[in-house]
């Protein structure tokens, strides 16, 4: 399993906007570079990236063979209620990673 890290305020007030960071650890390969042999490295990247908020998606992104790796994912939201922040990131070869956060508002 990759590894990530996800940072925003565990506490919050209802109405605030909270600042959401995300980053997944994946060895990234655009499928344009080929050995030494002359052979194509197959293309090897992540593809797209969601967050829900209690179920809802809040933020969707689609990435191409120009993302780095280790793509670093920063956006933002309304703390509306207390609940889960739902982590989704797909890749080629079957790449899957979801990750799951509270955060409780008041």
């Amino acid at each position: 399993m990759a590894r990530t890290l996800i940072t925003f305020p565990a506490n919050a007030r209802r109405g605030e906007i909270i600042e959401v960071k995300a980053i997944v650890a994946h060895e990234m390969e655009t499928g344009f570079r080929h050995t030494q042999l002359g052979e194509a490295i197959p293309r090897d990247i992540i593809t797209h990236f969601t967050c829900g908020y209690n179920g809802v998606e809040v933020f969707s992104a689609t990435f191409y063979p120009a993302i780095a790796a280790n793509p670093f994912i920063s956006f933002s939201t309304v703390a509306t209620e207390s609940g889960t922040l739902s982590f989704n990131w797909i890749g080629d070869n079957g790449f899957s990673v979801t990750e799951t956060a509270a955060i409780s508002v008041s």
